[in-house]
């Protein structure tokens, strides 16, 4: 049976990152599931998570006209959701979904961001990690803008 911890360990996101960090990791992680439709965040709300996907699709939304939401990516097994949790004002910057039913690791920020602030190193290695997250993050929300306004011009 696979543990969470292992589960920390095999993931793509923390990939050779040391094991007193991984140790470190597993002992804040718990296991979540959700639903098909069921909101895993919303914009705006306070930040405290960080959710390792091991399987399913989320769609990651943002808000569009007349309170409707636009879908700027779908991610699943292997990916990460949330890094708002990591900066302030510490609230989300998109909407999260489940597609299908997911089941993904749940990780508490607000230790984590106390291990970044005392052990530099543990904090460069999450910081590149996330910094990729948010660059793929923004180039799908380009990728949608630029799909949405080629689709409205005339």
């Amino acid at each position: 049976m696979k543990t969470l911890a292992s589960g920390i360990v095999q993931h793509p996101f923390f990939r050779s990152m040391s094991p007193d960090h991984l140790a470190f990791v597993s002992q804040r992680a718990e296991e979540a599931t959700f639903k098909p439709g069921e909101m895993i965040f919303r914009e705006g709300e306070p930040a405290n998570r960080f959710y390792l996907i091991e399987e399913g699709a989320v769609a990651l939304e943002t808000a569009g006209a007349h309170r409707s939401h636009v879908q700027i990516q779908t991610i699943g097994s292997g990916d990460v959701l949330g890094w708002s949790w990591l900066f302030p004002p510490f609230t989300w910057h998109f909407q999260a979904r489940a597609l299908q039913p997911t089941r993904a690791i749940a990780l508490d920020g607000a230790p984590l961001l106390v291990l970044c602030n005392r052990d530099p190193h543990f904090g460069f290695e999450l910081m590149k990690r996330v910094s990729q997250v948010v660059i793929q993050r923004l180039q799908a929300a380009r990728r949608r803008q630029l799909e949405h306004s080629r689709s409205t011009s005339p």
